[in-house]
């Protein structure tokens, strides 16, 4: 009988799976707000402010420094 040995590099699997934790824990991290304020503001995280995912607080101050970047939906949540 034939057997062969499969190798499978574990590397990019860690990779991929840290990757899905850290979207997942974005997603739940960013629940403050309404889900109206979560979907206007949550393109502008990732575009302006991925970096201090998944850290609320930072992400929230982030998007108050780079308010004349923000989306007008997002803008619009932060003026209220």
């Amino acid at each position: 009988m034939d057997e062969r040995v499969v190798r499978i590099s574990l590397r990019p699997l860690a990779a991929m799976l840290g990757l899905l934790l850290t979207l997942l824990s974005a997603s739940s991290a960013f629940a403050i707000g309404t889900p109206e304020q979560r979907r206007a503001c949550t393109p502008d995280v990732y575009r302006l402010c991925a970096g201090e995912i998944p850290n609320v607080r930072a992400i929230t101050e982030c998007l108050r420094r780079r308010k004349a970047s923000l989306s007008e939906a997002c803008r619009a949540v932060f003026e209220q």
